[in-house]
């Protein structure tokens, strides 16, 4: 593959207890029943607006959620994640084959940015694609056509790598090669193959084994 985009919550690093404990702050400061962060893990991968408005009930506390979620997340829960075992081997391996490495997330780009600078993670990649913080490019079929047409990306030559199937429905929009749903993330087996992946890999190991 001459180019590979990888998602970043559930592919490259862990952010389960930042995005749940945010949202827990949010929903209490609401006045809301606050769910264990199990019962939120749905919530990592989409879109954070449209797991608010599921919360919420209506477009408008919506966008207050994400507002106090942004309270919290923006100094302590950006940071409350942990590298995936294994990820600096796999984008090592990957960049020294010669491919261009990207990433490519829902979540605003001002955060992803300093999530991969804080992990040191920024090296093996050309560039960090992310999300608007007014939602614009949340979509990942959005955000891919725009990653595709900035970087200069044929998508017949690309590889999309995530753990949610937005993320294999995204790449399928863009007619990507190729595309790998990784199951140490948060989406299930089911659907992942629903989605289409292309390939499953159960480690970070087994995408190296897949690509070189």
């Amino acid at each position: 593959m001459d180019s590979i985009f990888f998602d970043l919550d559930g592919t490259l690093t862990d952010p389960k207890p930042g995005i749940t404990r945010s949202i827990q702050y949010a929903l209490q400061r609401l006045g809301r029943v606050v769910p264990t962060q199990d019962e939120l893990t749905w919530c990592i991968g989409p879109p954070l607006r449209a797991s608010f408005v599921t919360l919420l009930g209506n477009e408008d506390e919506a966008d207050r959620g994400i507002a106090l979620y942004r309270e919290r997340f923006a100094d302590i829960g950006l940071y409350e994640n942990s590298v995936y075992p294994g990820i600096e081997a796999v984008l090592s391996s990957l960049q020294a084959s010669g491919a261009r490495l990207f990433v490519a997330t829902s979540k605003p780009a001002v955060y992803a940015e300093r999530i991969i600078d804080h992990f040191g993670l920024r090296a093996p990649f050309e560039r960090v694609f992310g999300a608007e913080l007014d939602g614009t490019r949340g979509d990942k079929g959005e955000l891919l056509a725009y990653a595709l047409a900035q970087a200069t990306v044929d998508p017949a030559s690309a590889v999309m790598i995530g753990d949610r199937k937005h993320d294999i429905i995204g790449a399928r929009k863009n007619a990507l090669k190729r595309t790998i749903g990784v199951l140490y993330g948060y989406g299930t087996h089911a659907e992942l193959v629903e989605a289409g992946a292309d390939r499953l890999c159960a480690t970070p190991q087994e995408i190296v084994e897949d690509l070189l």
